[in-house]
């Protein structure tokens, strides 16, 4: 009877893969029923990559601002009033908890 059973078992074996790389397929990590949080995932990122890159451009134009080869006298002056803390009289300052 051992003998009669081991002949199935490459049989056996081979369709217990097939079965556990189908349902892998379907529901793993990377899965076809995980295809819609990927996309969501994927769009998420997108969105954020796209508000950093802008942001890194909106510094690096402050940044070319205040170089010695072209200053700025106005972005200067803010600084300036921002790090010591000083405000003309006309100002309205708002402080925040930053």
């Amino acid at each position: 009877m051992l003998a009669r059973l081991r002949s199935y078992l490459p049989t056996a074996l081979l369709a217990f893969l097939i079965f556990y790389f189908g349902f892998q397929a379907l529901t793993g990590d990377r899965g076809l029923l995980s295809l819609n949080s990927r996309n969501e995932t994927l769009e998420a990122k997108t969105a954020e990559l796209a508000r950093l890159r802008g942001e890194r451009q909106e510094l690096e134009v402050r940044a070319r601002l205040l170089r010695d080869d072209h200053l700025s006298a106005d972005l200067l002056d803010e600084r300036a009033r921002s790090v010591l803390g000083f405000a003309d009289p006309r100002d309205y300052v708002i402080r925040t908890g930053g």
